[in-house]
């Protein structure tokens, strides 16, 4: 008699854990597809943020493009105006030494 308890004992306990075993094992199902949604989401994320990272470069490649084509421009105009200021700088050189002759004689 001692044996049938102790086995139907046993057999309770072993079905008990059972029971909660399965229930462990949905529990922790539902983080394992939460943990996998919230992997997805982040990857999406760091390539949105990746996607949005390349678009700010490119625009301000763009824009340092347009400023480095702007000081060019600046610097072709400045060498022009300073290619007229030596040749005037030449006239009034070539004045000054007709003036000096003049005076001289």
């Amino acid at each position: 008699m001692k044996k049938s308890i102790t086995l139907s004992l046993v057999l309770a306990a072993s079905l008990g854990l059972a029971a909660c075993g399965e229930k462990k094992a949905d529990e922790a199902a539902t983080p394992e597809a939460t943990t996998e949604a919230t992997t997805e989401g982040a990857a999406d994320g760091a390539m949105d943020a990746a996607a949005g990272a390349a678009d700010a470069t490119a625009a301000a490649a763009g824009e340092a493009a347009d400023a480095a084509t702007g000081a060019a421009d600046k610097a072709g105009e400045a060498a022009d105006k300073a290619g007229e200021a030596a040749k005037a700088a030449t006239e009034a050189t070539d004045a000054a030494k007709a003036a000096v002759d003049a005076a001289k004689k």
